[in-house]
């Protein structure tokens, strides 16, 4: 019995006889060459039903999107990627928004790590030689919940942030990729889908990035988010939420392309079937943010520093104005004393002047360090949901057909 794009088991009973038992046996026999998978005749859903041991789930969900060249074929090819046809978009963004909070949550204190070990002239209380030795000093000398100051406000904006990045990454893609190579995964169509979803993601993220990383500073002069955020807007204006922006596009478009590119060819290699596997997740997920995030760490280092407007950064410019500009450039420098590093060409030459290439490579390590645990939760978060969401739907469709059929 067919409905809704899926397959029951049952056989039909309405012959008697002899015609009953061979209809039971060619049933029994073309579920056994089918290896115990069940198709419906689009290839919209793919459910694998086998005898069932100790402890283990009868439902392993995996998606299958056809051409009808593959539609009659007895082993298509699998895809796991997407939900089932018709979930509403809704479900990304759920599953999106819990991966997200969680991802930042957890993550947060080696993220407060990796924004002091970016400062280009820390001060000597804020000088670490790894970051377990930071995060050591920091809840020796600043208190034990000094780490997770400010992890309030990155919650809220990931929520929505990730529930429109993962909505949007899986939209473009698989659109993308059915126009290119229609049934197939394209890694072109991964990398722009990746991008566009980058450009929603981080205009809500870019102001809680600037309140989080002003609160992760050493010495951080702000009692909490409200007095950080009013602070910004009296002193700063508006735009100094938005003031590393484009420098925070310049850095996430090429970090998610490379992140959800290297993603999807290591789920290839790992998870060919695209079935629910925890581990290949987990692995994917590291590997990808690892190597995402050692590539743009120049660029990290410069959206920090416009995050932060560091102090010492802007004295060293506005001494640099003075000696070049003689007593011109000193009035100059002195009427700047309001003046903000703005721009990713202004960032990057007070980058080099500070401390020349090296200075594009601070604080390396702990961004690796963040990004692989982080990326390896938010995927494999994100793959549980889509997993948990498949399975339901499914159990709900064939309650509905055997409630049908009474």
């Amino acid at each position: 019995m067919e409905a809704d794009g899926f397959v029951s088991r049952r056989t039909s009973v309405d012959t008697t006889g002899v015609d009953s038992r061979v209809t039971g046996a060619a049933a029994g026999a073309e579920l056994r060459m089918l290896g115990g998978r069940l198709l419906d005749a689009t290839g919209g859903f793919v459910g694998s039903f086998s005898p069932r041991m100790a402890g283990e789930h009868d439902f392993v969900p995996m998606l299958h999107r056809a051409t009808p060249e593959t539609s009659t074929s007895v082993e298509p090819e699998i895809d796991y990627e997407g939900l089932p046809q018709g979930a509403a978009t809704s479900t990304h963004m759920l599953a999106g928004a819990v991966a997200g909070i969680m991802e930042h949550c957890l993550m947060y204190p080696i993220d407060c790590v990796k924004t002091r070990m970016q400062s280009l002239q820390p001060e000597p209380g804020a000088r670490y030689r790894n970051v377990m030795d930071a995060l050591r000093q920091i809840v020796r000398t600043e208190g034990v919940w000094r780490p997770i100051r400010g992890v309030n406000v990155l919650a809220v904006g990931a929520g929505p942030a990730h529930a429109l990045y993962f909505a949007c990454y899986e939209k473009i893609k698989f659109s993308l990729s059915d126009a290119i190579h229609p049934g197939t995964n394209s890694h072109f169509a991964n990398g722009v889908a990746g991008c566009m979803a980058t450009v929603l993601h981080d205009a809500i993220m870019n102001p809680a990035e600037v309140v989080k990383q002003r609160m992760q500073m050493f010495n951080s002069p702000y009692r909490g988010v409200v007095d950080c955020v009013g602070s910004l807007l009296r002193r700063e204006g508006p735009a100094a939420f938005y003031r590393s922006y484009t420098t925070q596009l310049t850095m996430n478009v090429p970090f998610q392309a490379l992140h959800f590119m290297t993603y999807e060819y290591l789920q290839e290699l790992l998870n060919p079937h695209r079935q629910y596997n925890p581990s290949s997740h987990v692995v994917s997920g590291a590997l990808a943010g690892a190597l995402a995030a050692a590539a743009t760490t120049p660029l990290d280092v410069c959206k920090t520093l416009l995050n932060t407007q560091e102090a010492q950064a802007i004295h060293v410019i506005q001494a640099e104005a003075a000696t070049a500009g003689g007593a011109v450039g000193a009035a100059t420098a002195s009427a700047s004393g309001g003046r903000h590093i703005s721009g990713l060409g202004e960032a990057f030459r007070t980058v080099y002047r500070m401390g020349g290439m090296p200075a594009f490579f601070k604080g390396v390590q702990a961004r690796v360090i963040y990004q692989m645990p982080s990326t390896a939760i938010s995927w494999s978060v994100y793959e549980f949901f889509k997993y948990i969401i498949t399975k339901r739907q499914h159990e709900r469709r064939l309650r509905g057909d055997r409630e049908g059929d009474k």
